[in-house]
């Protein structure tokens, strides 16, 4: 055999073993199923820890605590770590009380990054896929041994400016990760259940998405 013949044959073996492990595109049922799995009776609480990337700070803000789906359209935002904060989304409202403030309301309207963080926690939470397709454009990838990741595009074009995708990555009827991507280039990775006790000291976007991912 010539060394052209063995290098044809080491390049197609790569090939199928890349091809092998890649995530492949789901069905629309399939998708539907996944989602259905990952509901939870209301109320249901979720430890979850976050890193802020952004471009005007050299190092990610981490904040952590729970996160808390109280049943229809209302979710709870407790951060317990570094400050204690309480954010709550009911009514199309947001309330914030924060240690050693007044308590600050607005409307949901002005935060778009809590919206889209509403219908799709809401949304998965409740196992309700017809929600969340309604609010989103769903991709489903599955690698085969298990991880999966859901691709959230917003449907809404005034949404979309701000917040350009949300990543959820997961095995079993287990959520992992969420990564928000903002429409600026700035990115929140959440590490939920079990995950946010694996958030490193000094986070960065590499690291999370290989644990995102499984690595």
């Amino acid at each position: 055999m010539t060394s052209g013949s063995k290098t044809r044959i080491l390049l197609c073996g790569l090939m199928l073993s890349l091809c092998a492990n890649a995530s492949a595109p789901e069905d629309a049922a399939t998708t539907r199923a996944l989602v259905a799995s990952l509901g939870r009776p209301a109320p249901a609480r979720t430890p979850f820890a976050e890193a802020r990337f952004m471009k005007m700070l050299d190092k990610p803000l981490v904040v952590s605590g729970q996160l808390a789906w109280l049943g229809e359209d209302r979710l709870e935002r407790s951060v317990e770590h570094p400050n204690r904060e309480v954010s709550t989304i009911a009514n199309g409202e947001v309330t914030q009380q924060r240690e050693g403030r007044s308590t600050r309301s607005f409307s949901l309207k002005r935060a778009p990054q809590l919206q889209l963080l509403l219908d799709s926690f809401v949304a998965l939470l409740g196992g309700d896929a017809s929600r969340l397709e309604q609010a989103f454009v769903v991709e489903h990838h599955a690698d085969g041994g298990g991880h999966w990741t859901l691709t959230l595009t917003p449907r809404d074009a005034k949404l979309a400016q701000t917040v350009s995708r949300i990543d959820i990555d997961g095995s079993g009827n287990e959520p992992h990760c969420m990564r928000m991507q903002e429409a600026d280039g700035d990115v929140a990775i959440d590490l939920l259940g079990a995950y946010a006790a694996k958030m490193p000291d000094a986070p960065t976007r590499d690291a999370l998405a290989s644990l995102c991912g499984g690595g």
